[in-house]
C-alpha cells in the first residue's frame, strides 16, 4: 500500500489532475481538475467525477449529520445463493461498520417483485430506499456496489446518485469492485481481484482448464473482461479462460482455444455475485444448450462450480473495501477520501 498522492496531466479534451493512491489496497482514488483550469463549467467539473464520487449539498449544510450505508445489488431469486453471497457479504459491510444504518436495495426492480410475491419479503429498489432514509431524517449516505464491473447496472447506480445527491446534505458512491486498473498511477483493482478469485482454483494439470463465467453486457465496460483474461495469465494460474453470457467473448470463442491446448476437463465457474439464473442453468443446466451439455458434445468432461463469488471470502473482503472507500470519503472534509484500509 503506498501512500503517495500521484499527479498526472492527461493532455485530453479534459485536462486533469489525479490524486490518489496506489497500491493493492489504498483508499479511495479519483480525479480532480488540474488547478490551472479556472471557472470550470458544470459539463467539465461533471466529467472529471470519476472513481469515488461526492456531493455536498451547501443549502442543507447546517443540517446534523445522521448516517446511513445504502448497499445496491441487482439481487437473485435463488434465495439460498442470496443468502450465502448477497446477505453475507452485507453483514461483512455491517459488522466493518457496527454504527451505523445499513441498508440493502436490489436494482432489479423485476428480481424485487418476484422476491415479494414468492416470499412475501420485501426488498426496496434504491429509489424506495433513499425515500424511506429521507423520511427517516438521514441526512448523508453513503452508496456502495456490489457490481462486479462499471457496465449497465453500475450506470444505473451512478445515475441514482446523480438523480437524489440533492435530497441529502451528503453523498458519496464508490466503484465496482473492478474498477481501477492501474492507469494513471492508479491501483489495480483487476489483479486484486484475480488473486482473490483463484484462491477457489483447484490445482491444474497440463489437460485441466477454467472457464470462468462472466455476465456481458452491451455497455463499452465489457472490455473488462479482456483485461481480466491478461491478468489471469499474467499471474500463471494455468488454463483459465474468461467468456460471457450476454457479451463478449463468447463460449465459442473460447472452444477452439481449448481444443489447440489439449484441453479434456473443464471446470465452469461463474464470475458473478450470485450462483444465480445464469450459473445454474446457462452455465449447468441439463438443456441441450447450456454451456455443460455444449462442452460436453465437444468431447470434455465437464465440472460445474456452483458458488457466486459472495461465497469467497477473499472477494467479500474487497467489496467490504469498496464500502469503505464511500464510507470514508463520507466522512472527509474533502471530496477525495485520504483515508487508509486496515488490512
Amino acid at each position: 500500500m503506498f501512500g503517495k498522492k500521484l499527479k498526472t496531466a492527461l493532455f485530453l479534451s479534459l485536462t486533469m489532475m489525479a490524486v490518489g493512491a496506489a497500491g493493492g489496497s489504498a483508499s479511495a482514488a479519483g480525479y480532480t481538475l488540474n488547478p490551472e483550469v479556472k471557472d470550470a463549467t458544470p459539463a467539465l467539473r461533471q466529467a472529471a467525477e470519476i472513481g469515488v464520487r461526492t456531493f455536498n449539498n451547501e443549502s442543507m449544510k447546517d443540517k446534523k449529520n445522521k448516517d446511513a450505508i445504502l448497499v445496491l445489488s441487482f439481487g437473485t431469486t435463488y434465495k439460498d445463493s442470496r443468502k450465502a453471497t448477497i446477505d453475507k457479504t452485507v453483514a461483512d459491510i455491517r459488522a466493518a461498520h457496527p454504527d451505523q444504518k445499513v441498508v440493502l436495495a436490489f436494482t432489479s426492480h423485476i428480481i424485487v417483485d418476484r422476491i415479494k410475491a414468492k416470499e412475501h419479503l420485501t426488498i426496496p429498489t434504491p429509489e424506495e430506499a433513499l425515500a424511506q432514509l429521507k423520511k427517516e431524517g438521514y441526512t448523508r449516505v453513503a452508496i456502495t456496489s456490489l457490481d462486479v464491473i462499471p457496465g449497465m447496472e453500475y450506470a444505473y447506480d451512478t445515475a441514482i446518485f446523480d438523480l437524489y445527491k440533492h435530497d441529502f446534505k451528503k453523498m458519496t458512491i464508490g466503484t465496482s469492485i473492478l474498477y481501477w486498473m492501474g492507469q494513471e498511477g492508479q491501483r489495480d483493482d483487476i489483479a486484486e481481484f484475480v488473486q482473490a478469485f483463484s484462491t477457489q482454483f483447484p490445482k491444474l494439470g497440463k489437460e485441466d482448464a477454467i472457464l470462468v463465467m462472466a455476465h456481458g453486457t452491451p455497455h463499452p465496460a465489457n472490455a473488462y473482461y479482456s483485461v481480466v483474461q491478461n491478468r489471469f495469465d499474467a499471474a500463471r494460474l494455468g488454463n483459465v479462460f474468461v467468456y460471457s453470457v450476454e457479451g463478449w467473448p463468447h463460449l465459442d470463442t473460447v472452444v477452439p482455444q481449448l481444443q489447440a491446448k489439449g484441453i479434456k476437463n473443464v471446470i465452469l465457474m461463474p464470475m458473478m455475485m450470485v450462483a444465480g439464473d445464469h450459473a445454474n442453468n446457462d452455465m449447468a443446466g441439463a438443456e441441450v444448450d447450456s454451456h455443460k451439455s455444449i462442452l460436453e458434445k465437444e468431447g470434455f468432461t465437464v465440472t460445474p462450480y456452483l458458488y457466486g463469488l459472495g461465497e469467497n471470502a477473499a472477494v467479500r473482503h474487497m467489496f467490504v473495501e469498496r464500502a469503505d472507500e464511500a464510507w470514508n470519503a463520507l466522512e472527509a472534509n474533502t471530496a477525495v477520501s485520504q483515508k487508509q484500509h486496515k488490512k
